[in-house]
């Protein structure tokens, strides 16, 4: 993103905010569906992240990646709305992404066993505290760093590392108690 569309939009510049609601749009989207699991939600939350962004764009901080403090929001907004849930509402898509020109395409017996595999997973991540599930999806899913996710979920680096490590652990145990994931065969 052009930094001078960010620093446009900053001085009121409607036009710009426009131009960074459509470069970010897929990105904030995805990462609340990936938190909320329902897509009326996700498109929600989607728009409550710009409209705060949008209100709070003055206070952004030049010096930090754009598309960090944006997410920061949405994440903040969507562990907010979990806790005012209180129930489980991580899911991924439903449906693998396939090209069906390529000839890698999965069996129907490979896509049964990756779909309860992924059903699983949710139940699984479902389970996680909402900042714990949203560092592990920032983590695994965005690729994001532990740095990043301390900025993103405003915690110490440490304390990213720690949430991380008891998510993992606590889905490792949870699979090797439960035994929730099926084996492929070769594994």
């Amino acid at each position: 993103m052009d930094p001078q569309w960010i620093e446009k939009a900053r001085h009121g510049d409607d036009e710009a905010f426009t131009m960074l609601v459509t470069t970010y749009q897929t990105p904030v989207y995805n990462l609340c569906f990936r938190m909320l699991g329902e897509a009326t939600a996700a498109e929600d939350a989607a728009q409550e992240t710009f409209w705060r962004a949008y209100q709070n764009l003055k206070r952004y901080d030049p010096q930090r990646s754009f598309a960090t403090w944006l997410l920061s929001i949405a994440a903040h907004y969507c562990i907010d709305q979990q806790r005012k849930q209180k129930m489980g509402l991580f899911e991924l898509d439903e449906f693998p992404d396939f090209d069906l020109a390529d000839p890698d395409i999965p069996n129907p017996e490979n896509e049964v066993i990756t779909n309860s595999e992924d059903e699983a997973l949710h139940r699984l991540i479902n389970q996680l505290n909402p900042p714990d599930r949203a560092a592990v999806i920032l983590k695994y899913w965005y690729g994001c760093t532990e740095e990043e996710i301390s900025q993103i979920l405003s915690l110490t680096v440490s304390a990213v590392k720690s949430r991380l490590h008891r998510a993992r652990r606590q889905l490792a145990e949870t699979i090797m108690a439960d035994q929730l994931l099926p084996v492929k065969e070769g594994q």
